[in-house]
């Protein structure tokens, strides 16, 4: 018997709606455009972190991890690094190590690091070439006011000299006498070293003075195992996110000691708050809007509906069947407006992710039935004050045509 209710009921609301397919069309879109941009706002909403983090990675590490005293940067310590912080969290992490060398007798510092990982952090970085890589250690960047200093171009070479030092050095000494070593040190303690200029670095900063080259090579020449003085990290996180990672990293890695670069996180969350704040603003005047045209769309279906809706008291509908149904017909509406709203919404929201930060987004499949559940209230709250006129309907004065 319940069934077959809500069979009858059901094929009531349909096919009212299906009567009146030109209010329904106007009524589905206008909740469709809704959910469309609700929706999509809101995919963009939670998107926006991690879009945005990405965007102000290119300006740089936002986290700068330095030995504690005289502890050293092992690969091990490296690796640890990368478990705690996650991969997912990281862009890049690039270790760097400064040693002293000289070029036609003139001092210049040159920095050991992970090119691949470096261009990670520093995508901002203009490079005339290219960067190095791993697989052709012996061409290398160097920075503007070095190569304007020594009048070096793309693909010139210059030689490096500097004294070697370290483990395997000192292993090999004591393997030797005291006139031995007199005779050999000046040959095993000084190297040097035929460069190929592959990039000229331009930032505008310290980065200028700089010859950056393969880590593994630098660490061959000083005859020296792996040793970085500082580490920069760029990490998807704003401020209270890196606050709390690096007490971690001071926890769990007692030999490190992190820091923050907060210029940097605080821009990303000043911008990022404003932006949200904006995409509320938009999404709450959105659902006004929807409330307002379902309203109109369903006052003007029961003014059009009248003498129906007096027949159906005339013959014994009660209020609250007749209202029942009208309210059927905006759940009916808040479901097929809502559903048809939240797919146009993540192809909005794709479309504004590829235009504006050049990357793709994963649809949200939490959104299909919080979309439709948040219409089908809207659409029921909207229509509940044209609803409530069918109590004002008098059959006999409605079906004599007054």
């Amino acid at each position: 018997m319940a069934n077959n209710r809500l069979r009858m009921y059901m094929r009531m609301v349909s096919g009212s709606l299906i009567r009146r397919a030109s209010r329904l069309v106007i009524a589905v879109l206008a909740i469709a455009i809704g959910a469309t941009i609700l929706s999509g706002l809101v995919t963009i909403y939670y998107d926006i972190p991690e879009q945005l983090g990405r965007e102000f990675r290119s300006y740089g590490a936002n986290l700068i991890i330095l030995p504690r005293g005289d502890s050293k940067i092992t690969r091990e310590t490296l690796s640890r690094l990368e478990n705690l912080i996650g991969k997912n969290k990281l862009v890049g992490m690039a270790p760097y190590r400064y040693q002293t060398v000289k070029i036609n007798e003139q001092p210049y510092i040159i920095a050991g690091t992970d090119l691949a990982q470096a261009e990670k952090n520093s995508p901002f970085w203009y490079i005339e070439g290219s960067w190095g890589n791993s697989s052709e250690p012996e061409k290398v960047m160097t920075g503007h006011e070095i190569a304007q200093t020594l009048n070096l171009k793309l693909d010139d070479t210059f030689t490096i000299q500097g004294v070697k030092y370290g483990e395997r050095a000192e292993a090999s000494r004591q393997d030797l006498s005291a006139q031995e070593n007199q005779k050999r040190d000046s040959a095993r303690q000084n190297f040097h070293k035929k460069l190929t200029v592959k990039g000229i670095v331009s930032t505008g900063g310290a980065e200028e003075g700089f010859i950056f080259c393969d880590i593994d090579m630098l660490d061959e020449l000083i005859g020296d195992s792996f040793r970085a003085d500082v580490i920069e990290c760029s990490v998807i996180a704003d401020a209270a996110e890196l606050e709390t990672l690096s007490s971690r990293i001071e926890k769990e890695i007692p030999e490190l000691q992190p820091r923050a670069v907060r210029r940097l996180t605080q821009s990303q969350d000043i911008v990022l708050s404003k932006l949200q704040a904006l995409v509320l603003l938009v999404t709450v005047v959105v659902l006004i809007i929807t409330m307002i045209s379902v309203y109109t769309t369903m006052t003007a279906m029961i003014a059009e509906r009248r003498r129906e809706i007096a027949l159906k008291k005339a013959l014994g509908a009660e209020n609250k069947l007749v209202m029942s149904e009208l309210l059927g017909e905006g759940v009916l509406l808040g479901i097929i407006g809502g559903a048809l709203g939240v797919f146009l919404g993540f192809e909005f929201a794709l479309q504004v992710s590829l235009n504006v930060f050049g990357r793709a987004i994963n649809f949200q499949i939490a959104l299909i039935p919080i979309t439709i559940a948040v219409f089908i209230i809207i659409t029921v709250a909207a229509s509940i004050i044209p609803v409530r006129k069918v109590m004002d309907i008098h059959p006999a004065i409605v079906l004599k045509g007054e």
